[in-house]
């Protein structure tokens, strides 16, 4: 397994896991906001620490990393595309801070998702073009 397909896997578990808290801790009661920021900075802090323990050595990245990335960051982008438009009108219609700000970060979670997923296909089938 490349480095590259690591640090796919390593984001799209943390994406799933964070999100899980999230809605977990979101559910039992506590407030959105504090949740959604400790949510959003630990994602960001375990995806980090994941990278360092479980990357290995850094070495060149090449081509079919390249091409792969990139494939995996633009099918995943139409997802936060979606979920920013959502907020967008939600925000127009005068919903409530809540559901805005949740319809944006289930946009930037689908968005990890779908780009590792989509990452983690192309590793195992290669590029279809």
């Amino acid at each position: 397994m490349s480095l590259e397909e690591r640090r796919a896997w390593i984001r799209l578990v943390v994406a799933v896991i964070a999100y899980g808290v999230y809605v977990a801790v979101v559910a039992a009661g506590a407030p959105y906001g504090p949740a959604l920021l400790w949510s959003v900075g630990g994602a960001i802090a375990a995806g980090i620490l994941g990278e360092i323990l479980l990357g290995g050595r850094s070495r060149e990245i090449d081509e079919r990393d390249r091409e792969i990335g990139r494939a995996g960051d633009h099918i995943g982008q139409s997802l936060l595309v979606v979920g920013a438009l959502a907020g967008m009108l939600m925000a127009i219609a005068g919903w409530d801070h809540f559901w805005i700000a949740n319809a944006i970060y289930l946009g930037f979670v689908l968005s990890a998702v779908l780009g590792g997923v989509a990452k983690a296909i192309l590793y195992r089938t290669g590029m279809p073009w």
